[in-house]
C-alpha cells in the first residue's frame, strides 16, 4: 500500500509538472487583446493584425509603427513561445523613451553624427534624439508613425507609408511600402521598397528584440550566437563610426563560431565600456539570400533563428539600455537591461558623412528595395 501511494504521488507530481510548463509556455504565448490597439492616432485607425501558418507561428503586427507585436513559435517540445518583446497596448507603445520595439525603423535606421549630413551641396539639419545624434529617424521617425495597412492573405500583410519632403529634416516625398509574410517553413520575411521626388538618403531596418529563451525570462546572455562577420565597426564615445573597420580576431567581437551572448561582454574593452555591452554594426561578408548571415540559438527551448539578407551590415545591440518599468511587457512582465537582442539589418551608421562606406543615397527614377528573412527552426 505504501509503494502504491508513492507511485500515485509520483505520477501526480509528473502531472502537475507538465501542467506547469503547459501554462507557462502559453503564457509566454498569448497574443494581446485586439481591442487594446484599435485607436485613432494623427486621425488614421490603428489596428492589430494577426498572420498564421500551418505549422503553429503566429505573428501580431500593428500599424503604428509596423511594429512587431508577438511572433510565436513552437519550441523543442512543441510548446508555443513568443520570442520578440513588446506591449500589451498601444497605449504602452507611446509612452516617452519606449525602446522602439519591432518597429519600421526610418527614414534612416541606427545613428547620423549631430543629426547633420550634406547631399548635392545642401546641408540638412536632423532632430537630435540619441544624445548629440540622430537616432532612428529622429522624432518623427516611422517607428511612431501610422501605416496604411491591408491584409492581402492569412499570411501577408502589405504597409504602406508617405514621409513628406522635410519629415524629420530629411530631404524629398518618400513613399515606402512593407510587406511582412509568414512562410509556411516558419520565416518571416520583410521586403521594404522606396522611392523619391528628390535626392535623399535612407536606411530601413526592423527593430524586433528577440529572446529565445521566451520573451520575459531575463537574460539572452545564455542564448549562442554566431556572426559571419570579418570585420566590424568600431565607434566613438556617442556611438558614431570612426570610420575604420576592424577585425574581429582575438577581439571579444569575434561571433565567427557559435558563441554565448554574455561570454565576452563585460570584457576589459574600450569598445564595450562604450556601448554597454554589443552596440555594434558587423561588417557582413559576401553573401546571398541563401546564406544566413547571422544565426542564434537558446539551450533551454532549443529555438533557433536564421538571419537572411540584402543588407551589407548587422546591428548586434545587447539590449544594454532597457529601461525595466513596472509590468509594462507583454502579459504583466518586467523587460530589464539584456533581457533581449537585437539583430538589425541595415546599411552602416551614419554613411551620409563616411564616402568610404557603402551608399544609402536614393535619387529620383531609382527604387529602394531591401529583404530580410527571420527564420526559424528547433536545434534539438
Amino acid at each position: 500500500m505504501k509503494n502504491n501511494n508513492l507511485t500515485r504521488l509520483l505520477f501526480f507530481t509528473v502531472v502537475l509538472f507538465i501542467a506547469y510548463n503547459r501554462v507557462q509556455a502559453q503564457d509566454q504565448a498569448t497574443i494581446p487583446d485586439s481591442a487594446n490597439f484599435n485607436r485613432t492616432v494623427d486621425g488614421k485607425a490603428v489596428h492589430l493584425y494577426i498572420l498564421k501558418n500551418k505549422r503553429g507561428a503566429t505573428v501580431a503586427i500593428t500599424n503604428f509603427g509596423g511594429r512587431l507585436v508577438s511572433l510565436i513559435v513552437p519550441d523543442k517540445n512543441n510548446n508555443p513561445t513568443d520570442v520578440i518583446l513588446g506591449h500589451d497596448s498601444l497605449a504602452d507603445y507611446r509612452k516617452r523613451g519606449e525602446n522602439y520595439y519591432g518597429a519600421i525603423i526610418g527614414r534612416y535606421g541606427n545613428r547620423i553624427a549631430k543629426g547633420k549630413f550634406t547631399l548635392d551641396g545642401q546641408s540638412y539639419q536632423l532632430d537630435i534624439n540619441g544624445g548629440v545624434n540622430m537616432l532612428h529617424g529622429g522624432f518623427s521617425g516611422f517607428y511612431n508613425r501610422v501605416f496604411n495597412a491591408v491584409k492581402t492573405g492569412p499570411q501577408k500583410l502589405h504597409l504602406t507609408y508617405f514621409s513628406k519632403d522635410g519629415e524629420g529634416g530629411f530631404p524629398g516625398n518618400l513613399t515606402v511600402s512593407v510587406d511582412y509574410t509568414l512562410t509556411n517553413d516558419n520565416s518571416l520575411k520583410i521586403d521594404y521598397t522606396a522611392t523619391t521626388d528628390k535626392t535623399t538618403v535612407i536606411n530601413l531596418t526592423n527593430h524586433a528584440y528577440f529572446n529565445l529563451n521566451g520573451a520575459g525570462t531575463q537574460t539572452i546572455t545564455d542564448n549562442l550566437l554566431k556572426i559571419n562577420a570579418a570585420t566590424f565597426l568600431p565607434v566613438d564615445a556617442t556611438l558614431i563610426p570612426t570610420g575604420k573597420l576592424q577585425p574581429v580576431k582575438g577581439t571579444p567581437f569575434d561571433f565567427t563560431a557559435f558563441k554565448a551572448v554574455g561570454k565576452d561582454i563585460d570584457a576589459a574593452d574600450d569598445q564595450l565600456k562604450m556601448g554597454h555591452g554589443y552596440d555594434h554594426n558587423f561588417v557582413l561578408d559576401p553573401h546571398t539570400m541563401s546564406q544566413p548571415v547571422a544565426t542564434v540559438k537558446s539551450t533551454q527551448t532549443g529555438i533557433m533563428m536564421d538571419v537572411y539578407t540584402t543588407e551589407p551590415g548587422l546591428q548586434f545591440y545587447s539590449g544594454n539600455f532597457i529601461t525595466a518599468r513596472v509590468k509594462d511587457g507583454k502579459g504583466n512582465k518586467v523587460y530589464g537591461v539584456r533581457s533581449a537582442l537585437c539583430l538589425e539589418t541595415q546599411h552602416y551608421p551614419d554613411s551620409p558623412n563616411q564616402p568610404s562606406f557603402p551608399s544609402t543615397v536614393l535619387k529620383p527614377g531609382q527604387t529602394y528595395h531591401t529583404v530580410t528573412v527571420y527564420k526559424f527552426s528547433v536545434d534539438k
